[in-house]
């Protein structure tokens, strides 16, 4: 086997395992960025542990049909960037989203979120999701909630009563 088709099949090796192991991924056309925009977004990727990377659409085809997402082969067309997050699902579709709102060069094109195919809508719709830090704080006041109330209920009960024993 020639050195090339080795090269290339580590390559789909490698993309399967992003693609199995991710916990979203988000595709994007970066067609009209310049490299100090695309250096900007890679930094901000990096920082939240997201991997972005620039793979051959038929590479990245052969890697999505192993791992069973086939329906994504659709948008793998033309110049395509690849961003992998293996441990927060919200981070690329955020980081992205907020991006292209100031970078109208960068165009979302489909993401996969646990496993599912997602359309342009769906990652948008994650991304203005809050953290996970913002999700448990408000989990966290919905159950606060019940026990505040209780003890200014028990407070008011209290003062009540010492009001007319006085």
């Amino acid at each position: 086997m020639s050195k090339a088709i080795e090269n290339k099949q580590v390559q789909v090796q490698e993309i399967t395992e992003k693609f199995k192991n991710a916990a979203s991924v988000v595709v994007v056309d970066y067609r009209g960025l310049n490299v100090t925009q695309v250096t900007e977004l890679r930094k901000q990727l990096r920082e939240a542990g997201v991997e972005f990377k620039v793979y051959k659409n038929t590479l990245s085809r052969r890697a999505t049909e192993a791992v069973g997402l086939e329906g994504i082969n659709d948008v793998l067309v033309g110049p395509n960037a690849i961003a992998f997050s293996n441990e927060d699902v919200v981070a690329p579709a955020k980081i992205i989203n907020e991006f292209a709102k100031k970078n109208e060069a960068l165009e979302i094109k489909a993401g996969i979120i646990e496993g599912t195919i997602a359309s342009v809508e769906d990652v948008k719709a994650l991304a203005e999701l809050p953290s996970r830090e913002g999700l448990l704080s408000m989990l966290l006041s919905v159950l606060q909630a019940p026990v505040r109330n209780f003890a200014l209920a028990t407070k008011a009960v209290a003062e009540q009563k010492e009001e007319q024993g006085a």
